[in-house]
C-alpha cells in the first residue's frame, strides 16, 4: 500500500514546472513554489488531522474512505482545465491522500521492537522504489502520452489502497486490531516534552535542504545534459531510490542497530550536494549516488530514534508531530525555491542545502548529542 501510494505522489514531482507549463500555460519559476508550499501545507493538517481521528477509528477504516474521496478528485483533476479549480481539488485530494501517512505508525504497532530498524529500512527502500517508478512513469506519460493522464494513474493507485484496505480488515487471514507491544508509558511524556522538539529541529533543516533541490532538479539536469528526454530525466531524478536499496543490503549486511553513524550520513550528504552543484553529467550522477546514500541512512536512522524513543500507543501522534516540523521545511522550501532559482539560477538550491546539511550537522554534534535524551538512545545502541 505504502508502496502504491508513493508511486501516485512521485508521477508529477519531477515535472510540476513542465506540468504547468504544458496543461496551463505557466512559466513563471513562482508558481510551482506556490503550488509545492501549497501542498506540503496541506500535508502538514492532514496527517496530524487523521492521526488524531485514528485513536477513535481503526486506521484501515478511514483509508476505505480517504482513499475512495481521493480517486474521485484525481478523476476530476484529470477532466478540469480550470487553473484555479485544480488548485483547489488537487489540495483537497491531497488532504485525503495524505491518511495513507497511517501505515507507516501502524505497520511499526504490530511487529517487534527488535525489528524495528530493519522494517524501518525496507519501508524507506519501499518509498525510494515508489519515487523511481513514479518518476520514470511520470517521465513516460509527460513524454508520450498526455500529463493530464497522470492524474488516471494517481486515481488508480488510490482506489488500489481502498480495495486492499478493506481486504485486510474483512480477511480473517489476518488480526488488525493486534498490537504486539504495549511499550513504556513513561516513554511518552518524554518523547513529546523534549525530543519531539529536538528530532523535529532536526529533521526541518534536513527536509528543507533535501526538498530544496527536488522541484527544479529536472530543469537543472536538462540544463547541462545532452539529452533531451523526460524520462532521462525522470530516471537521473530516481537515482537515490536505486541507491537506497544498495544502502538497506549494505545495513542488514553489517547488522546496523540504526543509530551510529548520523553524523557520517549528514557529512557524506554534504559531499553529494557539493556535487551536484557542478554542471558537469558526470560529477552530477556522482554526487546523485553519493547523496543518494547519505539522506537515505539520515532518514531512517532518525526515524528509528524516533520510534525507539516513543510507544506503541503514541507512534502515529508522534511520528505526525515530528512530520509536521518535517513537511515545514518542505513548505518553507517550496515557499521559496521559485523565487531563489528566478532570480539566482537553477544552481543556488544546491548552495543553500549545503548550507541547511552543515547546519543540522553542528545542531546534532552541539546540542542533540550531548543532551541528556540522547543518553538512553547511545546505551540502547
Amino acid at each position: 500500500m505504502t508502496f502504491v501510494a508513493v508511486v501516485s505522489d512521485y508521477l508529477l514531482h519531477p515535472f510540476y514546472p513542465q506540468f504547468f507549463e504544458i496543461r496551463f500555460g505557466m512559466t513563471n519559476p513562482k508558481n510551482v513554489g506556490y503550488y509545492f508550499a501549497a501542498i506540503c501545507f496541506m500535508v502538514m493538517i492532514a496527517f496530524p488531522f487523521w492521526a488524531y481521528v485514528s485513536k477513535k477509528v481503526a486506521e484501515l477504516k478511514i483509508l476505505i474512505y480517504t482513499q475512495f474521496i481521493a480517486g474521485i478528485l484525481a478523476l476530476y483533476c484529470y477532466w478540469t482545465n480550470s487553473y484555479l479549480n485544480f488548485w483547489i481539488v488537487s489540495l483537497v485530494m491531497v488532504l485525503f491522500k495524505g491518511s495513507y501517512l497511517l501505515v507507516y505508525p501502524y505497520i511499526l504497532k504490530i511487529i517487534k521492537k527488535e525489528e524495528h530498524v530493519s522494517t524501518i529500512g525496507l519501508l524507506s527502500v519501499v518509498v525510494h522504489l515508489g519515487g523511481i517508478l513514479g518518476a520514470v512513469l511520470g517521465g513516460f506519460t509527460v513524454d508520450y502520452i498526455n500529463p493530464n493522464s497522470i492524474f488516471l494513474i494517481m486515481a488508480l493507485g488510490d482506489f488500489v489502497q481502498m480495495f486492499m484496505s478493506a481486504y485486510l480488515l474483512k480477511s480473517k487471514k489476518y488480526d488488525t486490531t493486534l498490537i504486539l507491544d504495549s511499550g513504556d508509558q513513561r516513554k511518552s511524556s518524554l518523547t513529546s516534552k523534549n525530543f519531539i522538539l529536538k528530532i523535529g529541529l532536526l529533521t526541518f533543516i534536513l527536509y528543507f535542504s533535501d526538498f530544496l533541490i527536488r522541484p527544479f532538479f529536472s530543469m537543472y539536469w536538462e540544463s547541462i545534459s545532452e539529452f533531451d528526454s523526460k524520462l532521462v530525466s525522470g530516471t537521473i531524478y530516481a537515482i537515490p531510490g536505486i541507491v537506497a536499496l544498495i544502502a538497506l543490503w549494505i545495513n542488514h549486511k553489517n547488522n546496523e542497530s540504526g543509530y551510529d553513524g548520523i553524523i557520517k550520513a549528514i557529512f557524506i550528504g554534504l559531499i553529494g550536494l557539493l556535487l551536484q552543484g557542478i554542471p558537469s553529467e558526470l560529477v552530477v550522477i556522482s554526487g546523485r549516488i553519493i547523496y543518494g546514500w547519505a539522506i537515505f541512512q539520515c532518514m531512517v536512522k532518525f526515524d528509528v530514534l524516533l520510534f525507539e524513543m516513543s510507544n506503541p500507543e503514541s507512534y502515529s501522534l508522534d511520528y505526525s508531530k515530528v512530520h509536521f516540523f518535517q513537511n515545514l521545511g518542505v513548505l518553507i522550501a517550496s515557499l521559496n525555491v521559485g523565487v531563489i532559482v528566478d532570480n539566482l539560477g537553477l544552481q543556488m538550491p544546491f548552495t543553500i542545502a549545503l548550507i541547511g546539511f552543515s547546519i543540522t550537522l553542528l545542531l546534532y554534534f552541539f546540542v542533540f548529542r550531548t543532551s541528556s535524551v540522547s543518553k538512553p538512545i547511545e546505551k540502547a545502541s
